[in-house]
């Protein structure tokens, strides 16, 4: 199952991959507006909750995985760092201790199996 903020870009390109390994994907949305969220999520939660939304989003994960982006990228790498859940960087522009940081999306998902102890993708 991948949680994520829903929307575009990143997101959307994750949530396709997911989707598309037959899992299941959850967009939190930082608005009000199902529409937001995009095609390839299964359950659209909009909150209203702008960056907010971060906390749940990291909170309802056993791993995060971070990907390029700014400070909302950051704050969540810090949030789940402060629960305990495992970070693994791909693209990051920061240096940060406790961060795993992967060659490539595979490696990643691959890492945040194995760190949480479940299933590959695909079994």
């Amino acid at each position: 199952m991948l949680f994520s903020g829903g929307l575009g870009g990143v997101m959307e390109e994750a949530s396709r991959g997911a989707k598309e390994a037959g899992g299941m994907v959850v967009g939190i949305l930082p608005t009000y507006e199902h529409h937001h969220a995009n095609p390839y999520v299964n359950i659209i939660i909009p909150t209203g909750l702008n960056r907010a939304r971060n906390v749940l989003v990291v909170a309802c994960g056993q791993a995060v995985i971070a990907v390029d982006g700014s400070y909302g990228t950051l704050s969540e790498i810090a949030l789940a760092l402060n629960i305990g859940r495992p970070v693994a960087g791909l693209l990051l522009d920061w240096e940060i201790p406790g961060v795993y940081i992967a060659e490539n999306p595979k490696e990643a998902v691959d890492w945040a199996f194995t760190t949480i102890g479940g299933a590959q993708p695909g079994e």
